[in-house]
Formats: structure tokens, sequence, C-alpha cells
């Protein structure tokens, strides 16, 4: 039952569902509901696919999301920078509006699916850790750009492409001409009323006298009123006729069973991408969760949240979706509505669906601008470029991580942006693990602390070189080790011992095993011994299989103070005779 219950979490907190749990489950599926119909249209038409798909896409990966996930309030679905992906990806291997471009979509949710399961029945989720915070910042603040740049030809009414952002700049001011002005006035109003939707209504509402949770769940709905107003305002004046590009028909109808293309060529094609939407997805989805559940003091399992993840791309894979993961924006909504389980989810799925069965109708005039305008002022929420002088300020590297993966991102794409970013991060932790902090220690007077002799003031004895190391020993490492300590010992003759503080050494691979021997051959033909003070247990078991320790030239003190006691004390010893 235990493992049921791990690969099942719907056993867990199903079992103690009640009737409280139900009445807040059911008002937050409302309030999700209402404001998921335009942003799912809105999504699918970022990923270039109908606006169905997006409905599609939100209805059996909620459901499959509740039974397999761990979150109580994460919001599973289409969101705004895997879309983008999504478009990137499949927008190589195949013409917009064909058949062949949604089966695409559909293979991209199948094999992210199918890499997000493997990864969690694994239990692989630490290997997404490799993907800096950094790179994940700049990524999500270009794709913020690059997406709210990319509707600026549907604000316009206008014909535009390219997937770079000099590449859509060109495209858009080679078509300003063509700008179609009832389309672009729809646009801006949209825009104007969302954002005074989102900072000024519910004050106003509350200042009114409505009751805030009321009041909360207007403000929710207020793109659903921008989406009337515009259709409304489309079919009584008939703008369609005059060049404003609407929905246009909606298959009306639950999600049909679809079946994801399985060509070879294909899926070689979308295998990088899908990796990139899985890593992406799961990183976001893990960190939305992660918040929600603290603020109740509440825990995910990240490798079970894999397992949810995968389970929903392969559910939107075979109901006529595209790739998703758990939304920001719809989980914090849900969150704040009160869900208290994964139910709520269950109960959005059947809303949309009822929305699918019987609403689809209703947006056939829905201008694409509206959608745009949905799109622009969800995604510019997404854009920090502050994150530029933060990391200046703080670390030239992980500055340099955010630089190139922003830079890189708008101007050559999403996939290359991204690996460039890793591949950035990676480097620049190699360089500086490869360079490890090496300090001189001395003696802080009336204690047995000991602190870097730049630093502090500090007793150092002449005949005594004291060097703590700040970093694992391995490979790329061990050789500077050696330069600086044969560096220290060649500066004067009157150093007689060095002593290695390994209080920071986490382990030492067999290449710094190798480096230590070379240093301690070196050393004794010098006329100087080499200690080590304050060796972690692990170390200290892995160098106790090598013959290192009976070649050392001295000894492996408990820690740093008594090394220089003993070493002190021997020297006055001498002295005397």
């Amino acid at each position: 039952m235990l493992s049921l219950r791990r690969y099942f979490p719907i056993f867990d907190w199903g079992r103690r569902y009640d009737r409280a749990a139900l009445s807040s489950d059911l008002l937050a599926a409302l309030i999700v509901t209402i404001m998921l119909i335009p942003q799912s249209l809105a999504y699918a038409l970022l990923a270039g696919l109908p606006p169905e798909a997006g409905i599609y896409a939100s209805i059996a990966p909620l459901v499959l999301y509740a039974i397999f996930g761990t979150s109580r309030a994460l919001a599973v679905g289409p969101v705004a920078v895997v879309s983008l992906l999504t478009a990137s990806a499949v927008g190589q291997v195949a013409v917009q509006g064909s058949a062949g471009y949604a089966a695409a979509a559909l293979s991209l949710a199948l094999m992210s699916g199918l890499m997000l399961l493997l990864l969690g029945f694994l239990r692989l989720g630490f290997l997404v850790n490799f993907l800096s915070h950094p790179v994940i910042a700049g990524f999500i603040t270009a794709s913020g750009i690059l997406i709210a740049t990319s509707q600026i030809k549907h604000l316009l009414g206008i014909e535009a492409g390219g997937h770079t952002l000099p590449k859509m700049v060109a495209s858009i001011l080679a078509h300003l001409r063509e700008t179609n002005i009832a389309t672009l006035v729809i646009g801006m109003s949209v825009i104007g009323f969302l954002f005074w939707v989102r900072r000024g209504m519910k004050p106003f509402l509350l200042g009114m006298g409505v009751p805030p949770r009321f009041a909360d769940i207007l403000t929710k709905a207020g793109p659903v009123a921008a989406v009337a107003a515009s259709t409304a305002a489309v079919s009584v004046f008939g703008l369609a006729e005059r060049g404003v590009n609407i929905v246009g028909e909606v298959p009306q109808g639950l999600p049909p069973l679809t079946l994801p293309a399985l060509s070879p060529d294909l899926l070689g094609a979308l295998l990088m991408p899908a990796i990139l939407i899985s890593v992406i997805g799961f990183v976001e989805s893990v960190s939305v969760a992660q918040t929600l559940a603290a603020k109740r003091r509440q825990r995910i399992d990240p490798d079970q949240e894999l397992i949810g993840l995968g389970a929903a791309n392969v559910g939107a894979a075979f109901t006529g979706g595209y790739p998703v993961t758990g939304g920001f924006a719809r989980s914090v909504v849900n969150f704040d509505a009160g869900a208290q389980t994964p139910a709520a989810g269950l109960f959005t799925a059947i809303g949309l669906g009822i929305a699918a069965l019987a609403f689809t109708p209703l947006v056939h005039d829905l201008p694409n601008a509206t959608l745009a305008a949905t799109i622009v002022v969800a995604v510019l929420g997404l854009v920090d470029l502050s994150i530029l002088r933060r990391t200046w300020n703080y670390s030239v590297s992980d500055f340099a991580a955010v630089a190139a993966t922003i830079v890189l991102t708008l101007c050559l794409g999403v996939e290359i942006g991204v690996a460039s970013g890793v591949a950035t991060s990676v480097m620049l932790q190699i360089y500086k693990t490869s360079r490890p902090h090496v300090a001189e220690v001395g003696l802080v007077p009336g204690t047995q602390h000991f602190r870097n002799v730049l630093r502090h003031r500090v007793e150092t004895d002449p005949t005594l070189l004291t060097l703590r190391v700040d970093e694992a020993l391995y490979f790329a490492n061990a050789r500077f080790l050696e330069a600086q300590i044969q560096a220290r010992v060649t500066e004067g003759c009157r150093i007689r011992d060095v002593v290695l503080m390994f209080s920071a050494v986490n382990a030492v691979d067999y290449s710094a095993l190798e480096s230590l021997e070379a240093i301690n051959f070196r050393l004794r033909d010098m006329g100087i011994r080499l200690h080590l003070s304050e060796v972690k247990g692990p170390v200290m078991d892995r160098l106790k299989r090598s013959h290192f320790l009976d070649e050392l030239t001295g000894e492996v003190f408990l820690s740093q103070y008594d090394a220089w006691r003993c070493l002190r004390d021997e020297r006055q010893s001498a002295a005397a005779e």
C-alpha cells in the first residue's frame, strides 16, 4: 500500500478528503477555469496551434497530474515559455497551420513526457540542478522579450515572422505600413484594460463595497470581460470584414484521441527541443510547487513530480494538446483561491470540458489581437533585466552566464541560448574550481582559531607554513595546489614544515592523491616535512587505502591548533638542546 501511495499520491490525500476540502476546491476550480479559458486560447496562438489545442492541453494533463502529482496547488497546462519553445521547435520541421505541425507538437509532448517519466522512475531529478538559477533567470527574461515581440504582429494586424529578436524586429518594420488601425485600437485597449485589472480593479471594487472574495473572483475574470467585449465589438461593427483577424471556428466537443507522429527523422529532429522543454518545464514547475507548499508547511517529492508532469505530457500527446508544465500564474491563483488538494485540478478540467462542449462557438469572432494582448500582459512580468545588475554586483561569472544566455537567446534562438548559458556556467565553474582558494593562515592571539594572514592580525612562525585549502581536490585543480606550494617554499629557506589544513576539503580524487604524493616527495628532497590537519573522515578513509600516509614525511593532526602546538614545542625543544 505504501508503494501504491508513493506512485499514486491520490490514494494518500484522497482517503482524507472531506466536505470542507470539496467546497474550497470547487471555488478554486471555478476561479481558475474562468482564468484559463482566454489564457489557454492565447497560449495555443503563441505555440502556432489552433486555439482549441490550448483547451485540450488543459484538460487531460490536469486530470493525470491530480493522480500522480504531489503538489496540492500546482495547476498544469500550457505556459508562455513552453509555448514559445514548442513554436520554435515545431516550426523547424513543419509549416505552421499544417496537419504535420499539429502532429509534430503531439510528438514533442510525447517525447517530453517519456523523458520526464524515465527521470522520475530512475529518481534522477537532481540532474536538473546543473541548470543554474542565473541561466534560468536569463532565459526566462529573454523568452519574455521574444514572446512579447512575437505578438506585436497580432496587435498591429500585419504579417511578420522570425524566431530571433533581430529577425522579428526587421520583419515588423518591413510590414509596419500595413498596420490595421482597428486591430491596433483593440489590442492597445485590451492591454490597457488588463493592466488596470491587475493593479486597480480589486481596490476599485473594494471601494465600491464589493465583498473581498467576490471582488477577487471578478478580478480574476477580468480577461474574460476583455474577451467578451472585444468579441462583441467585432461582431457588432463587422470588424472582421475590415481586416481584423479573428479566431474563427473552434471545434465543439471534448478533446479527441490523437496519435503523435513517430517518424524516426521527426523524433530525431525534436530530441534536443524535447530535452530542453522537459528540463525548463520541470525546473519552473518544481520551483512554483515548492514555494506554494512551503507556505502551508507541506512538502513535495521532486522525483514524483517528474512522474506527474511526465504523465500530464503523455496525456496531452494523445488528446490533441502540446507540451505542458506547472504554470506560475495559474498555480498562484489556484493557491490564493483556496485549493486544498489536487482535486481542484480535476474540477478545473471538468469546467474546461464543459466550456469545450458548450461555449466554443462564442469565441468565433474573438480577435487575435485580444489573445496577443493577454500574452503580452502575462509575459511582461517574466522580464527582469535587473538580474544583470544584481549578478554584476555579486559575481562576474554569474553575470557572464546571465548575459550570454540573454544575448544568445535573443539573437540566435532559445535552444542555442540555453545551451550556451549552461555551457558558460559549467565552464566558469570548472575554471573557478581549477584555481581553488588557498590561504596562508596564522593563530588568532588568545584563541585556538586560525585565520587568513591577509585579513586578520595573527601569529605566524617563519619556519612553519600553514595553508588552508578551500576546495575539494580533483584532477582539474591538483596541479594548481602543487604550483602554489612550490612557489611559497622557494621564497625563503627558513621553512621547515608545511601543514595543509583540510577542513574545507570534502574529497580527494586519484589525480589529487598523486599530486599530494609529488608534493610530499619534493618537500622531502628540500628538507621540509609535509603535515595534514583537520582531515575529514571520508577523505581520511580514502587516503588510508593508499600508501600516501605511510610515506608522509610528517603527521596527520586532529586540529590545526594541535599541529601548531606540537611543531612549536618541537622547535623549542630543539633550540634548547
